[in-house]
């Protein structure tokens, strides 16, 4: 945007007179944003002009112009594709081609072949226990169990006791400190207000 009292492309055009081409170039030489602007369009001109001059197509291709016209292979494909019939029967044919493929190619079966299985061996002997046996392990685990359960409630109880013992050490320690600042404000008696200053 400029502050030319005219169009600065009216006179980049020569479409003004004289008098108006004269109050410009006084106001652009003053205005630095007009000068810039004046600038941009001359270079804007000269690339214009530098530009080679190109004929205008005579005519426009269309559509049904042979250049588009698909190639016989893409007519035959999408004739093809279009026509449920044969695409049916070309189908069926794949299936088929398939199945001889497979049955021609097809492993020869497996024979299974018996393997006699060895004579079981007489089951060892189990030797029975008696009851006095069982009554005498079942005492010997719960006596185990028993042991392990004393010793595992006395180590929770020393571990306790000794809980117990460093509390009762630190109340003993918070009394002395107590004690001792007791002594020392009985000592040196209570606090001693200021005076007030009389007005």
């Amino acid at each position: 945007m400029s502050c030319s009292p005219f169009d600065l492309k009216d006179y980049f055009f020569e479409e003004l007179d004289g008098a108006q081409r004269k109050q410009v170039e006084a106001h652009v030489t003053g205005c630095r944003a007009c000068r810039e602007e004046l600038s941009r369009l001359r270079l804007t001109g000269t690339t214009l002009l530098s530009l080679r001059e190109e004929e205008i197509p005579r005519r426009i291709a269309f559509v049904s112009d042979p250049v588009f016209e698909p190639s016989a292979w893409r007519r035959w494909l999408d004739g093809f594709w279009n026509a449920p019939a044969r695409l049916g029967f070309a189908s069926a044919a794949l299936v088929s081609a398939a199945l001889v493929v497979f049955a021609l190619a097809r492993p020869a079966p497996i024979q299974l072949v018996r393997v006699p299985m060895p004579v079981a061996q007489t089951a060892p002997t189990v030797q029975t226990a008696s009851e006095s046996d069982i009554q005498a392990r079942i005492d010997q685990a719960a006596d185990r169990a028993v042991a392990a359960r004393t010793q595992q409630l006395k180590d929770e109880v020393a571990a306790e006791r000794q809980r117990l013992l460093m509390v009762a050490a630190e109340l003993e320690v918070d009394n002395r400190r107590q004690h001792a600042l007791y002594m020392s404000a009985a000592e040196y008696g209570p606090p001693r207000q200021p005076a007030l200053e009389a007005k």
